[in-house]
Parts: structure tokens; C-alpha cells; sequence
């Protein structure tokens, strides 16, 4: 059995890294959430959801989804934040030029939804609160989408998404840390720095060995979390300590492979498979209550708010702004994409789901009436902006399919692809 575990360990983790099948995954969990809240034995899902597990005495008595949400997604944010800083360093948002367009279209794909929701919910009162829920694009389902649907669309279509969810990501970290922290005790934040620094030193000199880095991160995390910032913040910030570059030591830079790279490589089957399943089991079933408990909630302000906000706003920011940004400045839109590809991209940033939850969940109270309407909202915008985009994205993948059907009995005749009689 020794010898098997290892390879086939390493053939789950490698299907786990595809975004299709952490996508699915996501799915499924939110699926049974939702049957399991709505069943005969809806009683049970709310008494395993809210079982405490923990140390009173470290602050950590928390139940088993806020363990989901504040312990389980800081997994989530430490990958984000490694691919955040590896896109800053040494990918495409290290080019101003290359990266203004989807930084644009990404911020205004925060603030036009943010200001739909808010313009619905004024005179709302607490409602209010809720303004960052669609502000949130879930690149694990988006990608996922994009993926089953498109074989033929231009690679540049997904380099723009990633892109722009990268910089989402980014805004939706800076989102929580500053709006969502209700109270600051400072002491455990100061004595955080300890455990970050020493985990900041060893990562600079390159050490993987997780039994020193893991309890430093474990620390850093506990310590923000009494702190009273989302503990999902402190992924982030150990994230960013981490190195890009390969060490320049033993005679050149591609001595050493990047640590940010070796770190995602491992962390995300344990992200996409383990731990944002599991948050969207505890944090998607919400009670709906039949079809007259589900027209109840739609016709709600905050659910009305989300779903308009993450369908027509997400859609009105990124594809505006684009057009804006290549219309009235020098940069330019990736030559090999369409504006109906920008359109069918910019439905699909829709998709809100893991920080659009935990946002509902810090800014309503968890399982509270307002945060259980936030969350249908979330659950009907993300698949109306999903279903829309793959009507689009879909065609405009049948155009590119025959494009490439007609090149390759092209170059059939002559051995010379077609595009490149037209480029001469």
C-alpha cells in the first residue's frame, strides 16, 4: 500500500488542480447544502452547521461553519494571495500597459454593482450593509464554466479574466479587512507580527518544511482572528511574504524554482477540493421554504439587489469600462478578442459565490434572515450570469471552431495555415 498511495495521491491532486473539477465540486457541495436544508432532516444540517467545536480560552470556540469560513477559507486566501503576488511580480500586472484595461474593468466591476445594490436597498436601514455581496467574482466557478463550454476561444479571453479576478480578489481582500471588522483589539494583532516575521524569514531563505512553517502560520492566523479581523486576512498577508523569483544562489536565477509557484502547487488541490467544498456545504443551505418561500425572498430588496447588481452590473462596469479604456486612452484590448467575447467574459464575473457568502455572512450576521435572502440572491445571480454568459461565449466558440476547421484544410492544400496568407 506504500508504494500505490503516493502516485495515486498524486493523480488526485492533479485532477483537483483543474479548475472544471474544483468548479464541480463546488457545485455539488452547494447542491447538497440546499436539498439537505430543504429536506425532512433540515434539523440535522442546522445542528451539525452549529455545533461548537474549539478553546474557549484562545477565543476559538467556534461552530463547525464558522470554522468552515474563518478557518478553512484562510487556505483559500493564502493560494489567492500567492497567485495575487506572483501576477504583481512577475506576471501580467507587472506590465502597466498590458495590465490597465483589466485593472480598470475589474475596479469598476466592484464599484457599478456596489452602486446598484446600494441605489436598490436606499431607506433599506441594515440592508444597506450587504453593498460589497456582488461585488465578488468566484474565478473557481467562472473558470469552471469557461472551460466546459469553450474549446476553441481565444486564449487571451481567459488571461483577461484571470487578470481581472486576480485585481477582484485583491479589492474583495481590502473590502473585508476594512469594512468588515467590527472591532480591533490590538495587542494580539502586534504580537501577529511575531509569528508573520519568523515565517517571513524562513520562506525568504527558501525552508519548506511545513513542520516550521505551519504552526508560525497557525499562530499568525489565531492571533488575527482574536485580533477581531477576518481571520481569512491573515492567509493573505503570510501569502504575500512569500518569494516570487527563483533564488538567485548557486549560480544564476533558475537555480531555484519560485516559492509562491511550489506553495499553490501543493495548496490548491487542498483549496479547491477540501476546503471551499466544504465552506459552500455550511454556508449555501439556506431554508427556502418551498416555491412561496422562494418568491418571498425574491421579492426582497436585498435579493433583488444582489442578483440585479451581479447580472447587469458586473456586466455594465467591466464591459463599460473597457470600451472606455480603449476608446479614450492608448491602451488596446488584446487583438485576438471580440467586444461580443468582452461581453460574454464580463457576464461571466457574475458568477459570485465563495466571497459573495462570506461577505453575506459578515455583513448580515450568519444564518440571519437578511443573510439567508443575500444568499439566494447570490445563488440565482451567479447561475442567471452563468447560463447568459455560455449563451454567448458559446456561439462565439462555434465561430472560432470553424475558423479553425476552415485554417486547418488550409494548410491541408499547401502545408501553410490561412492566417498566415492573410498576415502576409
Amino acid at each position: 500500500m506504500g508504494r500505490g498511495s503516493w502516485p495515486e495521491a498524486s493523480r488526485v491532486a492533479e485532477i483537483l488542480r483543474k479548475e472544471t473539477v474544483g468548479g464541480a465540486l463546488l457545485l455539488v457541495a452547494s447542491v447538497i447544502a440546499l436539498v439537505w436544508a430543504n429536506s425532512p432532516w433540515s434539523a440535522s444540517y442546522a445542528k451539525v452547521r452549529d455545533t461548537t467545536v474549539g478553546v474557549e480560552a484562545l477565543h476559538l470556540n467556534l461552530t463547525i461553519g464558522q470554522w468552515a469560513a474563518d478557518g478553512l477559507l484562510a487556505i483559500f486566501f493564502f493560494v489567492a494571495g500567492l497567485e495575487l503576488k506572483r501576477e504583481f511580480v512577475a506576471g501580467d500586472l507587472r506590465d502597466p500597459a498590458r495590465a490597465a484595461i483589466p485593472v480598470v474593468a475589474a475596479v469598476s466591476g466592484v464599484a457599478v454593482p456596489a452602486l446598484i445594490y446600494t441605489l436598490i436597498n436606499l431607506g433599506g436601514g441594515p440592508d444597506l450593509a450587504g453593498w460589497a455581496i456582488p461585488t465578488a467574482t468566484d474565478i473557481a466557478f467562472a473558470l469552471a464554466v469557461l472551460a466546459v463550454i469553450s474549446t476553441h476561444l481565444p486564449s487571451g479571453l481567459r488571461t483577461f479574466l484571470l487578470t481581472l479576478a486576480v485585481v477582484d480578489d485583491l479589492l474583495a481582500i481590502t473590502i473585508i479587512a476594512i469594512f468588515y471588522t467590527s472591532s480591533l483589539s490590538f495587542l494580539p494583532l502586534l504580537l501577529a507580527i511575531v509569528p508573520l516575521g519568523l515565517f517571513a524569514v524562513l520562506v525568504q531563505r527558501r525552508v519548506r518544511s511545513w513542520a516550521l512553517l505551519l504552526p508560525l502560520a497557525g499562530l499568525t492566523w489565531g492571533l488575527v482572528h482574536a485580533a477581531g479581523i477576518h481571520a481569512t486576512v491573515a492567509g493573505v498577508l503570510l501569502a504575500f511574504t512569500v518569494p516570487v523569483l527563483r533564488s538567485d544562489r548557486n549560480g544564476g536565477p533558475d537555480s531555484g524554482p519560485g516559492l509562491a509557484e511550489h506553495f499553490e502547487h501543493r495548496l490548491r488541490p487542498l483549496s479547491s477540493g477540501v476546503a471551499v467544498p466544504i465552506f459552500a456545504l455550511f454556508s449555501a443551505g439556506v431554508t427556502v421554504g418551498g416555491l412561496s418561500g422562494l418568491g418571498s425572498s425574491l421579492s426582497q430588496r436585498v435579493t433583488i439587489g444582489i442578483i440585479v447588481a451581479l447580472v447587469v452590473g458586473k456586466t455594465i462596469g467591466i464591459l463599460g469600462s473597457t470600451f472606455l479604456m480603449s476608446r479614450f486612452t492608448k491602451a488596446r484590448l488584446d487583438e485576438e478578442l471580440s467586444w461580443t467575447d468582452v461581453l460574454g467574459m464580463a457576464m461571466l464575473a457574475g458568477v459570485g459565490f465563495t466571497v459573495s457568502l462570506l461577505i453575506g455572512e459578515l455583513a448580515f450576521g450568519f444564518g440571519s434572515s437578511a443573510d439567508d435572502h443575500a444568499k439566494i440572491g447570490v445563488l440565482v445571480g451567479s447561475v442567471l450570469a452563468a447560463m447568459l454568459a455560455a449563451v454567448v461565449l458559446r456561439s462565439r466558440n462555434k465561430v472560432y471552431r470553424r475558423i479553425c476547421e476552415a485554417e486547418e484544410v488550409d494548410a491541408d492544400h499547401d502545408g501553410i495555415p490561412d492566417v498566415y496568407h492573410r498576415n502576409g
